[in-house]
């Protein structure tokens, strides 16, 4: 990996875990998604606010390391205000992008994120709030989680 994707990484990751945006819950909410990570006990809950199939509104709560946190705190910056099918088409995206998939476009704003590639042990704390957005989209109450099989 090329040193300023590195730092570029590494400086967005801590902005974002200082000062995330959208730390907040959003209420009335008319979704929501939790998800574990239960490698390294991240919690993530995403409320939104989807209005005539936009999201409105979007926020997240929890305890989660610098990653997941930073990764909560860019997907809400780039979601809201967007289309759900358009949220769904970034989600896949971000999701392939992040399994290597070199073909993905994924918005300027989370290129960043993706330098997690170099640390394979990371990548389900980058990838856990969007799999929290998958269960909040599919309106499913079980929590969502980075292991196969073990929802919360």
């Amino acid at each position: 990996m090329a040193d300023d994707l590195l730092k570029l990484y590494q400086d967005v990751v801590l902005a974002h875990n200082r000062q995330p945006h959208n730390f907040v819950e959003v209420d009335p909410a008319t979704h929501r998604g939790h998800g574990y990570n239960p490698l390294c006990g991240d919690r993530i809950e995403l409320t939104l606010d989807v209005r005539d199939g936009v999201i409105a509104t979007i926020g997240f709560q929890g305890e989660s390391c610098a990653i997941a946190t930073a990764s909560a705190s860019l997907l809400t910056t780039v979601l809201e205000g967007r289309s759900v099918d358009d949220a769904l088409a970034v989600m896949d995206a971000f999701n392939r992008a992040l399994d290597g998939d070199e073909t993905a476009v994924v918005p300027e704003t989370l290129q960043p994120l993706l330098a997690v590639r170099a640390f394979p042990s990371r990548l389900k704390c980058a990838g856990l709030p969007w799999a929290s957005l998958s269960a909040a989209l599919a309106d499913d109450d079980a929590a969502a989680s980075t292991e196969q099989g073990q929802g919360t």
